[in-house]
This record gives C-alpha cells, structure tokens and sequence, in this order.
C-alpha cells in the first residue's frame, strides 16, 4: 500500500470533533507521509545537508582570511561572524525544495487525490511545511556539528543557544510558506526550484550574513538593515554570543538591528500569517 493511500485512509474524520482538532490531526498524517517518503529516499536529506558544508568550508577558508571583522582579518573572528550567517542561509534555502516537493505533488496528481478526501484544506501545505521543517532541523544539527569541526564557537549558555537555533528554524518556517505558495502557483517543479531560488539570493546577499554592511553603498545599508534575513542573524549571533568588538549593530539606526530578536520574532510571525492565508487560499481555488 503507498504512503499516499495510507495518508488517504488515516485522514478520514472517525467520528466528530473539532475542525482544529481534525486539522490537526490532518496535519499530521500529511507530516508523517512527508517523512516516510524523506526516509525512503535518503538522497533528498543527503543533497540538503551537503551544500551547506560546502558554504561553510568554502567561506571559511576561502574568505577567512581577507574579509576585515572590526579592523581584524583573524580568520577565527570571521568565523564566528559568518556561521549564524550561513544557518540562516540554509534555513531560507530550502524554501526551494518545499516549492518543489508540492509542486512535483500537483504535477502527479497527488493533491488532486487529498482533495477529495473529507479533511482540512490547510492540512497538505501545513503538513508539508512540517516535515519540511524536520529536515531543515537534521541539516542543522549537522551543520552545527561542522562548524565546531572548523572551530565556530558559541559563548553563551546552552539556554541562549537553543533559542538561537530555534530563531532560525521559525524563520525557516515562514519561509516555507513563501515555497508553498509558490509551489502552487507554477506549474513544475523545475519552475519552483528557480522561482524559489532566484528572489532569495539578493535577500540573503543584501543582508549581514556574509559581510558588515559598514562596506555596503548607503541605500543597500538600510535595505540590508531592515531585511528580515538581517534581523534574524543578528538576532542569532547575539543569542550565541558571537557579535564583533568594532562592528556596530547598526549604521543606520535601524530599529531591527537595535532589537534583533523580537524583530526577527516579529518577522516571522508576519511572513507567516500573510503567506499561509495565501497559501492556503490559493489551494482553495485550485480545488474548486
């Protein structure tokens, strides 16, 4: 029997409740034939966790030495500066594969199937985007691993450091919902993998991440400071206790960069609401 089928089945109602307990439930079953099709194609988790190294190799020993953090080119500052740069940057990227992944659903006919069965119209993106986000968080796990290979230490306690991962994650969340709706908005999954790529490379570019934006021309500076990637960075990199003597928070004033975890926080929550309404609005008239 296919995952398909055996999510058909679970996620008939079995007697009445409520519909945020039902969607709940619906979510679920969705999450779990998400991950049950991750495990038995490992490939997919395997291509997820790879790229990522290679940023974090490739930045730290190619750019280590050359980019100034606070007057300073000591290779080790730069890495403390850039890997709350580069978890942020994984976190977003795979916004792509779950623009894919529903796209490749569309494609094959797959919701079409969820949409006849009597559950929540949210339930496919909202379990889709979960399971999403179980993967993102093996990526992590094991991008946190070779940071501390390549020497990136926290100097926080373990408290702060969590709530700095868990920042991430929640902006790779609301991300997802970005891919998500673009997923359902193309019409393959070749199209969402570019459509989900080609808008976040100047977001995370244009941003804290890689670089101060001390260096940057004065209209990219408050771009960069008001971006929601920037917030959650430096949102991050204060939670790990990685900000640099001699880089100020903020060259423009920027309310984000004076508050960076509530305004990453804030970020989230709203990309969130407004593309989760979206989304779930466009899978209600592709249904109808």
């Amino acid at each position: 029997m296919s995952a398909a089928t055996d999510a058909a089945q679970t996620a008939a109602p079995a007697g009445p409740g409520s519909s945020v307990g039902q969607s709940v439930r619906d979510s679920l079953v969705i999450a779990r034939r998400n991950l049950i099709r991750m495990r038995r194609i490992p490939e997919m988790l395997l291509f997820g966790v790879i790229q990522p190294v290679m940023f974090v190799v490739l930045f730290t020993y190619v750019f280590g030495g050359s980019i100034s953090i606070g007057g300073s080119t000591d290779p080790q500052l730069y890495k403390e500066f850039l890997m709350a740069g580069i978890f942020a940057q994984t976190v977003t990227f795979a916004t792509a594969g779950a623009g894919a992944g529903i796209a490749d659903d569309m494609h094959k006919g797959l919701i079409d199937r969820f949409r006849s069965l009597p559950m929540a119209r949210g339930a496919v993106l909202t379990g889709r985007t979960i399971a999403d986000l179980v993967q993102t968080t093996v990526t992590i796990v094991v991008l946190a691993g070779v940071a501390l290979i390549v020497g990136w230490r926290a100097h926080e306690n373990i408290g702060k450091v969590l709530c700095g991962f868990l920042l991430l994650l929640l902006l790779g969340y609301a991300f997802s919902w970005i891919g998500a709706l673009i997923g359902l908005s193309v019409r393959t999954p070749e199209a969402a993998t570019s459509g989900g790529l080609i808008w976040l490379f100047p977001l995370t570019f244009i941003s804290n991440a890689f670089v101060p934006v001390t260096g940057m021309p004065t209209f990219l500076q408050h771009v960069a400071e008001w971006n929601p990637f920037s917030a959650t960075v430096a949102g991050a990199r204060e939670l790990f206790g990685n900000t640099m003597p001699g880089v100020p928070k903020t060259v423009t004033g920027a309310w984000p960069m004076e508050h960076p975890v509530w305004a990453s926080l804030i970020w989230s929550v709203l990309i969130i609401a407004v593309f989760r309404t979206l989304a779930v609005r466009k899978y209600r008239s592709a249904a109808a």
